[in-house]
């Protein structure tokens, strides 16, 4: 199955890891200790990231270690700007009228 970065951010814990990597690269165990669901479950999660390029895990030793990418947020912000501009634009008249 083809993943994108708008099926990763669908779900509530997977933008939570992500709010989480982009603090710190942290390993597959911390990400974990900071849910109350297994590790297994996850496991499944940061897999998902990973396949849409959100998330990227490095092995070092036995742990791996996981790493926000940032660039593919791009995706969303691309996607997210004419909503917007529209809404600053909607604003702006708004201020306008309020101040006549």
């Amino acid at each position: 199955m083809r993943r994108d970065v708008f099926q990763a951010i669908a779900d509530p814990i997977r933008r939570e890891i992500i709010s989480l990597l982009a603090k710190e690269q942290m390993n597959l165990n911390s990400v974990a200790d900071k849910f109350e669901i297994s590790r297994p479950a996850i496991s499944k999660h940061i897999k998902i990231l990973n396949e849409c390029g959100l998330v990227k895990i490095r092995q070092d030793g036995r742990k791996r270690f996981c790493e926000l990418c940032p660039e593919k947020i791009k995706e969303v912000d691309d996607w997210i700007d004419p909503f917007k501009q529209m809404w600053e634009y909607r604003f702006n008249n708004l201020d306008k009228l309020l101040t006549n």
